[in-house]
């Protein structure tokens, strides 16, 4: 009897794992545009977490449909509600919600998530 119950719990909380575990990863989509499939992207190419908000927006409302246009599941990734991190070309990153995937403004940035761009070593003068 307790064997049973034993076994039981292990498939159970294999599971739990498996679920949270998955649930944690889908969470941390990661664009960086640094990749070579989005240095044509108009709105990305100049964009920083020091740009307007509405610029930020646009650039990665494209960054996600190349995300999505890349994925092997093109309209399950990246679904309403969803949140990735982008890193700008300058090194600068910032949290980003989908809000609506058709359309080219369906982000909005998440305040107090941008991060600025590490500053380079000079090394010693």
């Amino acid at each position: 009897m307790n064997r049973t119950r034993l076994v039981q719990r292990a498939k159970s909380w294999f599971w739990i794992l498996l679920f949270v575990s998955y649930t944690a990863m889908a969470a941390t989509v990661v664009i960086d545009t640094l990749s070579p499939k989005y240095h044509r992207l108009t709105q990305v190419a100049v964009t920083s977490v020091e740009s307007p908000e509405p610029a930020r927006a646009l650039g990665a409302a494209q960054a996600a449909a190349v995300y999505r246009a890349s994925s092997g599941a093109p309209f399950s990734s990246l679904p309403p509600g969803s949140t990735f991190r982008i890193v700008w070309p300058d090194g600068s990153s910032e949290t980003v919600m989908v809000v609506n995937p058709a359309s080219s403004a369906g982000t909005r940035t998440l305040k107090g998530s941008q991060q600025p761009a590490p500053v380079p070593n000079s090394g010693p003068r």
